[in-house]
């Protein structure tokens, strides 16, 4: 009697190929529809992470992209105001490994009709000029005095130490295309540096995971170093993410904040996307509730009137009787977490007295 052993060579496919096909097939493929807008938001974000962070998610993960690839150019003649996510996507397909020249095309073609201009935002301008040097070339009107504006914004540290997310997030989104995602140093100075860290403070008593991974990120782009307490709770937040499959779930869920935990993640060296993906539909959720201090905080500080004091080792003694034992913990883990805390309290306190307005 013979025993036929049959061999069957290794899969090629290494496990993170196969999770991160999964997941660009849920976002390529299972989420949204193409002509959706917040189609390209969600695969412009999760591509821009992929080829960021030097992670190679395989030739077979980005086949899910090959119709989209390929009339990209049709799409964006007929959706041109759309322009910055159709070149983020294809730039990064080809620089993920897609075959094609598909980019420089459509580059040339912004350019040549000056899509930049139609551009209200400095924000969105640096993006686009940041696009549009990925393939060597730049808008036809230079603005000699865009960076140095960015730059003032950057430094109005102020602006930072009271609840602003939109500011904010301008603010991690300037030091990601200066600092072209970490390939260059961006040279910000003490008072940019500074608001990141006041923007991080606020982000931290928030208990905002989205928006301090940004920051975090940012800072470690800055060659500023995160502070130890904010870095240690995002990982474990990171770990506390659900993933639901299946084809009838929602997709108002906390995608955007899953993708930047873990863009963190991925930065700083650790395993990211680590969850079970499937070729399928998926949510991402958050579940565990998290303490919130800052309307406890606002309220105690608004209630004081002329009283308010800038000064924290004053006001300490008085917040602690007035705020809840779970919102006092995140406020001491924030006290302790920055050298800065001190300087941004004396912007969030507002004390200045009403004669001060004349």
């Amino acid at each position: 009697m013979t025993n036929v052993i049959t061999f069957t060579p290794p899969s090629r496919i290494t496990p993170q190929e196969a999770r991160l096909g999964a997941l660009l097939s849920c976002f390529a493929e299972h989420r949204r529809h193409g002509d959706d807008v917040f189609w390209l938001k969600e695969n412009a974000e999760i591509l821009n992470i992929l080829e960021c962070t030097g992670t190679r998610p395989g030739d077979a993960a980005l086949d899910a992209y090959a119709e989209f690839y390929q009339s990209v150019e049709k799409r964006l003649r007929f959706f041109p105001q759309y322009y910055r996510f159709f070149l983020s996507i294809t730039l990064d397909l080809e620089d993920l490994g897609m075959a094609g020249n598909h980019g420089e095309r459509i580059v040339h073609w912004a350019q040549a009709r000056d899509l930049p201009r139609a551009e209200l935002s400095d924000l969105q301008r640096m993006e686009a000029h940041r696009l549009m040097a990925r393939r060597d070339m730049a808008p036809k009107g230079e603005d000699a005095t865009l960076e140095d504006r960015a730059r003032y914004f950057m430094g109005r540290s102020d602006t930072f130490a009271l609840p602003n997310k939109k500011a904010a997030y301008e603010l991690t989104h300037l030091v990601f295309y200066l600092s072209e995602y970490g390939r260059c140093d961006p040279q910000l100075d003490a008072d940019a540096k500074r608001s990141l860290h006041f923007a991080g403070i606020l982000a931290f008593i928030e208990q905002n995971a989205d928006l301090l991974s940004e920051i975090c990120i940012a800072m470690h782009y800055a060659g500023d170093v995160p502070p130890v307490l904010w870095t240690d709770w995002l990982k474990r937040e990171t770990a506390l993410f659900t993933v639901t499959d299946g084809p009838s779930v929602s997709v108002q869920d906390d995608y955007h904040e899953f993708l930047v935990c873990n863009w963190h993640q991925a930065l700083v060296g650790d395993t990211a996307f680590a969850k079970g993906f499937v070729y399928d539909r998926l949510r991402f959720d958050h579940n565990v509730s998290r303490a919130t201090p800052m309307r406890e905080m606002s309220e105690a500080m608004f209630s004081l009137d002329d009283a308010r004091s800038g000064d924290w080792i004053s006001m300490r003694l008085y917040m602690e009787d007035r705020l809840s034992p779970e919102a006092m913990r995140v406020l001491e883990q924030a006290e302790t977490s920055s050298k800065h805390f001190q300087d941004f309290f004396h912007g969030f306190a507002r004390a200045e007295t009403p004669n001060a307005l004349h």
